[in-house]
């Protein structure tokens, strides 16, 4: 058998990349799963179980550079080649097989270790970087994972936690699924967490994860998270098709969110309080995630042509979600704002087909949404929700294309789709003219445009209207009065300045104070009241305006705001920070302390949002000390690309002083393995 399997490996190339998903059927994946977070690796252990189809001598698994530590004695035997693991045997057709086998593996990407938690994030093809499993979504499996962790972590995983064994001070998680899935989809996240259970309409139960730390903000974070499962369920009309239902907020996540099945990673930048909620929630997020278990999860696409049909139905569904809780005109109004996105884009040339599986998230994501919202108006709600529901049950568990789609739409109702399916799937082009009369049928909305139609009308020939609107208009028109305000002289729109400071509308406040960076002296008073508005986005803005406007008043709006730390990228505190350093005569004696409090934010202790908005105000004020220096060339070196990117163009700027490429040469022995190799590279 060993020779057997040598002789296999020297054809990987020939045969690794054939199709097998006519030759086998992965009906099972168990597997044992041990994170070693001081390591940055994971051991294994698998147990595969598989129906033959067609006689052959070999099948695999996709495995990234993963190493075959021991296999039973009975079963089929496995090795691993640099991508894959492969299973030999004389296999035989209609047979169902079983191979053990354990594992290691040092993920370079799907499995992340950051501080105190340890999570994954396998969309697309990357679960074969930490578990065997398949590249390609069309073959859907069982996975029933087991997890050791910490006694002092919880783990969160795919599928029903059926028990715990204890080890000392480990303990291994137990998770069973129910149903199969394509392998992307497989999924866990260890952590300092604690959990809330909730049970929709339906009885399906919901856990709500949060770090202990972040108790406080549960409620807002989570805040409408049952009326939208129980809203989704009665929409689309299929009941929820997995056995529960979980979400976990992890550090340095790599996208808003991602819809596991059953199990629902995002980024803790939306874990907020009441205050932040306001600007940053996670409403549309659960929303959208949640909508993926039918829509990606339960019907998933057999390949990138057809990636609309998971992201343009959930931005769509969450859009509906949101239209429940806050209302038709913020329906409309977000409609309207990714329509005028994907106007530009069509108008630069750039606008994409539905169908292109190059195409942007914008395109997937909002044209998607826009393709659904205008089917449903030609169809009609009830012929619209039957061919969804018709979609959802025919097609369940299994993989499907747009066809299969447009199948069951055609068949839902008498009317002709053919020119829909030409605008919306097959033309590049926006339809912005088919857009602009859907938005129509919306009250606001014709509103809306009669007041943005006078952006190019004389101020004095409109004054009298835009007063009105901001005294009597809602939020949406309220901005636009705003911004129109901002394209005329200050001089001659400061009194409407007020009205807009003094709106009971939070974003036309917002907005006033976004957009008079230059503040009258008569305004200042209303401008101060920002600094208590109930929004971290309008604080900020307001004492930076605040500050740089008044000089003389410094002082009293650092201590206003001391304590104030915002966000969770603590957007407040750090711009209090950087103004109480660069404030002459404030607490001179605390200074080194504001300092060291800034640059132990801009560290590897905090997650990437909170660290680079500390770099970026480091920077700005010459910081150069061997902290700094030392948290710079880490970021360089970072797992999420945006931050990693950041870093690296501040520290090629930062370099261009002799002085400062010294500094970062002298830590060399001072930095970790991979920092080195990234030096090496960059300085060699």
């Amino acid at each position: 058998m060993i020779q057997k399997i040598c002789y296999l490996l020297l054809l990987v190339g020939f045969v690794g990349y054939s199709q097998q998903e006519s030759i086998v059927d992965f009906l099972k994946i168990e597997a044992s799963i041990t994170p070693d977070m001081s390591k940055k690796m994971v051991e294994g252990t698998v147990k595969v179980n598989f129906k033959i189809l067609q006689a052959t001598d070999s099948i695999y698994l996709d495995a990234i550079k993963m190493q075959v530590t021991n296999q039973a004695m009975e079963g089929t035997s496995a090795a691993a080649s640099e991508d894959k693991i492969w299973f030999v045997d004389s296999f035989q057709p209609n047979r169902i097989y079983t191979a053990f086998f354990s594992y290691v593996a040092i993920p370079k990407q799907a499995l992340y270790f950051t501080q105190d938690q340890v999570w994954t994030q396998g969309q697309g093809k990357y679960t074969s970087h930490w578990l065997p499993s398949l590249d390609a979504m069309t073959d859907k499996i069982e996975f029933d994972l087991s997890i050791t962790a910490p006694a002092s972590m919880k783990v969160v995983a795919n599928g029903s936690l059926e028990k715990f064994s204890i080890y000392d001070d480990q303990i291994t998680w137990h998770f069973n699924m129910e149903q199969p899935m394509s392998s992307y989809l497989a999924a866990f996240a260890m952590g300092d967490f604690s959990m809330k259970k909730i049970v929709s309409k339906s009885d399906i139960p919901i856990e709500l994860y949060f770090r202990r730390a972040d108790s406080l903000k549960f409620e807002p974070t989570y805040r409408y998270t049952q009326p939208i499962f129980d809203f989704l369920e009665t929409e689309i009309g299929v009941p929820y098709p997995w056995q529960n239902y979980k979400q976990v907020p992890v550090r340095d996540f790599l996208y808003a969110g991602m819809e596991n099945t059953t199990c629902t990673i995002f980024s803790e930048a939306f874990t907020v309080d009441s205050i932040g909620f306001v600007d940053r929630n996670y409403v549309n997020v659960n929303a959208h995630e949640l909508a993926h278990q039918w829509f990606g999860d339960l019907v998933t696409e057999t390949e990138g042509t057809h990636h609309w049909l998971h992201e343009g139905f959930a931005t769509y569904y969450a859009l509906l979600a949101e239209k429940e809780i806050f209302g038709e005109d913020y329906f409309y109004w977000k409609l309207y704002n990714s329509a005028e996105q994907l106007k530009a884009l069509s108008d630069e040339g750039k606008g994409q087909k539905l169908v292109d599986p190059n195409a942007s998230s914008l395109t997937f994501y909002e044209k998607g949404a826009w393709a659904l919202h205008r089917l449903r108006e030609i169809m009609g709600d009830a012929d619209f929700q039957t061919g969804i529901k018709n979609y959802l049950k025919v097609n369940a568990f299994k993989n499907v294309t747009t066809e299969n789609f447009l199948t069951e739409m055609r068949k839902a109702t008498s009317k002709d789709l053919s020119q829909w399916e030409a605008n919306w799937l097959y033309q590049s082009a926006f339809k912005a003219e088919e857009t602009y009369q859907s938005l129509m049928k919306s009250d606001f909305m014709k509103e809306f445009f009669e007041v943005s139609a006078l952006r190019a009308t004389p101020y004095p020939a409109k004054r009298e209207l835009l007063k009105s609107k901001l005294l009597d208009g809602n939020e949406y028109i309220g901005q636009e009065v705003v911004f129109q305000l901002s394209q005329e002289p200050l001089y001659s729109v400061r009194d409407l300045y007020g009205l807009a400071l003094q709106s009971p509308h939070l974003l036309v406040r917002q907005s006033a104070a976004i957009s008079l960076e230059t503040i009258p002296k008569e305004l200042q008073a209303s401008f101060e009241s920002l600094l208590d508005d109930d929004s971290y986005l309008t604080q900020e803005v307001a004492l930076y305006h605040l500050w740089v406007n008044f000089s003389g008043n410094r002082t009293v709006y650092l201590e206003k705001m001391d304590g104030v730390y915002g966000f969770q990228d603590k957007n407040v505190r750090q711009l209090w920070l950087a103004l109480a350093l660069n404030t002459s005569g404030f607490r001179e004696d605390r200074k080194e302390e504001y300092l060291q409090e800034l640059l132990e934010y801009s560290g590897k202790a905090y997650s990437f949002e909170v660290r680079q908005k500390a770099l970026e105000y480091l920077f700005s004020m010459g910081v150069s000390n061997t902290s700094f220096v030392q948290h710079l060339v880490n970021a360089c070196t970072h797992h999420y690309w945006r931050f990693r990117d950041m870093a690296r163009a501040m520290l090629d700027e930062f370099v261009k002083n002799e002085e400062n490429l010294e500094r970062v040469l002298s830590q060399f022995s001072n930095y970790s393995e991979k920092e080195k190799a990234y030096i090496q590279r960059k300085f060699q």
